[in-house]
């Protein structure tokens, strides 16, 4: 038989539907279908007049009253011709962003393509935009990523590649764009971080703003993180590299640029006093709930806050009275170190009602009420004493620590039970002997919360704190030393932690935003109040133990018509004095900081005063004063304690001193690093020379204390004519204190 014809022969199952010819046929009919497509939406597709981001709105920033604080966000933009910008700048941009502007047509199809797929598989946003298509995203649609705005904005850029000039195309996409700092186009960012023109950018300096649009926040050298810089840096060693590729920079000049560090920020006009200090604070907490500071300063927003007018007129007011009538800032170098700053918390809210964060924003922008580059010091002992009491824990010898617990208050005084050695000493080198828990506290006694903290443990302490509402950080390190108070903090931080122990344990997180609405969206408030993180009785024990303090011990300037309690601080070197205390209705944190005209932390010593500036002393008027016309001169609520019943006395108060006293003791006994071993010790003196009392018949909080560390006062002390007592929280001998 012979083979069968195969051209007669029949096509079985898919084969008889597909050829080749059939499959060109179909691509040649589908690209015909596709191409028609997008030609009926280019032609459906108009240029559309400028978006509302093109010709944004303010933003009102209002008291918790309804009545206007701030109004911001009239643009921060002066629009200037391609003619006002240097050439090798404008080339710096077309480098960093698009290198084949002056070539296209407006879209880049491959890199469009690039980026969505990137964005569709999970891998990350992408650029792939021309200039032209971002500016026309800038100025024509929003900022949406969605597919729709996409493919309007590769038509409308066609559309405008066509009608107009790329010199035109280039000055408005420099002019739209945002650069970080509140500046919105090349004049208002070149005025902003190099304080000059447009015109008068370097090369380098322009390169670096055109670096900073990929990410403004991330990329601003004056606040972004070591891996921000080190991004930023190579960002900007790419434009120029660019520029010396496309013929556009000769490399021996591009061999010769430095990197152009920008200035630091400087506040918009309009923000002068506590409102630019308010209003950054208010930013800052609503970028916390995931509004992006680009959404921010579009503008739009109604924001509510809970600054309370009257309040924080008072607030100003007393620092004004305690502080800065008693200055000479302008011819005293000395006296124009002190910073001042505060938060004033209502502790059943957790809403901020005052803030006080410098002399005046546009002076000194940095604000002293949220900066956490300086040591709260003494104030970090009640949080020892509160892990103490939550975890139960027990000194070396078994007693479980309590108000009454006695402890060795000798000045320098070894802990026992540390792989750490640490002998802090107290202040003035006085020594007070076996000492209760509620002196320690009144007297502010380093070796005694020394001790305390390695009998908690410093890992455990540090818990509490953290929950309290402090925040981590490298130099907030588990060792003896943090007893002092050697991290870093701010007067909000600490208003928060103090508001959480007058609220009975139950977390208090300060809040400054009440409500914030836009056109667009209504962003719910964060929380202030939160569950319980350690026990009432531990919490309520702490406040029994810091009115003491008040009636007591250093505090007792900030005594007056309320019930009070709190704790002074004073940083090794006097670099920091704070005051923070409560009342049943009002948390208050006050803090007083000594910076150079360079940023550099100096001492406060014979600044407000002869010798130290201690914190019982003008921190602690200060809060005195706030506090009396924040309550309307005072207030009869008290506090509602369950304590764990524990009370302290003293055996033998009468502290000894093995030294003169000086401002700035030494401190030879502390180890200048942190061995790993416990140095040799064969013999360690006791953490206690007596065991717990039986419960005292009087009660150490009223007691009048002994005339070597505070005069003796009432329920409303006031000091004596001649006599300024010592104030015993000076933080001895930590050498991990925060670094600049």
């Amino acid at each position: 038989m012979g083979r069968p014809d195969k051209s007669k022969v029949k096509k079985r199952g898919l084969r008889r539907f597909f050829s080749w010819k059939k499959l060109l046929g179909t691509f040649f009919v589908a690209c015909l279908l596709a191409m028609g497509a997008l030609y009926v939406v280019y032609l459906l597709v108009p240029v559309p007049t400028a978006n509302a981001e093109a010709t944004m709105q303010s933003n009102i920033y209002k008291y918790a009253d309804g009545k206007v604080l701030a109004r911001t966000g009239k643009i921060n933009r002066e629009i200037v011709g391609l003619d006002k910008i240097p050439l090798k700048v404008q080339k710096a941009f077309v480098a960093a962003e698009n290198k084949t502007f002056y070539k296209d047509n407006g879209v880049d199809i491959k890199g469009t393509t690039r980026a969505a797929w990137s964005t569709i598989t999970g891998k990350g946003k992408q650029g792939g935009s021309t200039i032209t298509q971002q500016y026309v995203k800038n100025y024509y649609l929003s900022q949406d990523q969605t597919a729709t705005r996409k493919l309007k904005e590769m038509v409308i850029a066609i559309k405008v590649d066509q009608q107009s000039t790329k010199s035109e195309i280039l000055a408005g996409y420099m002019n739209t764009s945002f650069y970080g700092r509140s500046a919105y186009g090349i004049q208002a960012a070149a005025r902003s971080y190099y304080g000059v023109d447009a015109s008068q950018l370097t090369t380098a300096q322009g390169a670096y703003l055109a670096s900073l649009l990929q990410a403004p926040n991330q990329y601003d050298w004056t606040s972004a993180s070591t891996t921000g810089r080190k991004l930023v840096e190579e960002r900007w060693n790419y434009v120029l590299d660019n520029m010396v590729g496309e013929g556009w920079l000769p490399e021996s000049e591009r061999a010769a640029m430095k990197f152009p560090v920008p200035q630091k920020p400087k506040p918009l006009p309009g923000m002068e006093g506590q409102t630019g200090y308010i209003v950054e604070a208010a930013n800052q907490e609503l970028m916390r709930q995931g509004v992006s500071e680009e959404d921010i300063k579009a503008g739009g927003w109604t924001i509510t806050l809970s600054i309370d007018q009257k309040r924080q007129k008072d607030l100003v007011k007393a620092v004004d009275r305690q502080l800065e009538a008693k200055l000479d800032r302008k011819g005293d170098k000395k006296d124009a170190t002190v910073q001042a700053g505060a938060t004033s918390v209502d502790p059943k809210t957790g809403e901020v009602v005052a803030m006080y964060g410098g002399v005046g924003a546009t002076e000194h922008w940095t604000s002293n009420a949220t900066r956490r580059d300086y040591q709260p010091a003494s104030t970090f002992k009640p949080i020892v004493l509160a892990s103490a009491l939550d975890n139960r824990s027990v000194t070396q010898d078994g007693r479980e620590i309590g108000l009454g617990t006695i402890y060795d208050g000798t000045s320098k005084h070894k802990v026992v039970g540390s792989d750490i050695p640490f002998a802090p000493e107290n202040e003035d080198n006085r020594s007070y002997g076996p000492v209760s828990v509620q002196k320690a506290t009144n007297s502010s006694i380093n070796s005694v919360y020394a001790q305390m903290i390695v009998d908690v443990g410093p890992a455990r302490t540090k818990k509490t704190a953290l929950a309290l509402g402090m925040k981590d950080g490298a130099d907030f390190g588990e060792t003896p030393a943090m007893s002092l108070g050697t991290m870093g903090a701010s007067t909000m931080d600490m208003a928060g932690v103090y508001a959480t122990l007058d609220n009975h344990g139950k977390k208090v997180t300060p809040t400054l935003v009440k409500a914030a609405v836009h056109k667009d969206r209504t962003l719910s408030p964060a929380k202030g109040i939160g569950g319980q993180v350690i026990s009432r009785e531990a919490a309520d024990t702490v406040t029994q133990a810091m009115t003491g303090v008040v009636q007591n011990g250093s505090g007792f300037r900030a005594a007056g018509e309320y019930e009070a309690a709190g704790k002074t601080g004073t940083s090794e070197n006097n670099r920091s004095a704070w005051f923070v205390g409560y009342t049943p209705e009002l948390v208050t944190a006050v803090g007083l900081f000594g910076e150079d005209a360079k940023g550099n932390q100096v001492t406060l010593t014979d600044t407000i005063n002869a010798g130290r500036a201690n914190g019982g002393r003008t921190p602690a008027q200060i809060w005195g004063d706030y506090t009396t016309r924040a309550l309307d001169g005072g207030s009869d609520a008290s506090f509602d304690l369950e304590t764990d019943g524990s009370t302290g006395f003293d055996p033998d108060p009468t502290p000894t001193g093995s030294t003169e006293p000086t401002d700035e003791p030494t401190t030879t006994e502390e180890p200048t690093r942190e061995p790993t071993t416990r140095s040799p010790d064969p013999t360690p003196p006791p953490t206690s020379t007596a065991t717990t009392p039986a419960e005292p018949t009087r009660d150490p909080a009223t007691t009048p204390p002994e005339p070597t560390t505070a005069p003796p006062v009432t329920q409303e002390p006031s000091p004596p004519p001649s006599i300024e007592p010592p104030d015993p929280d000076i933080s001895q001998g930590s050498t991990d204190r925060p670094q600049r």
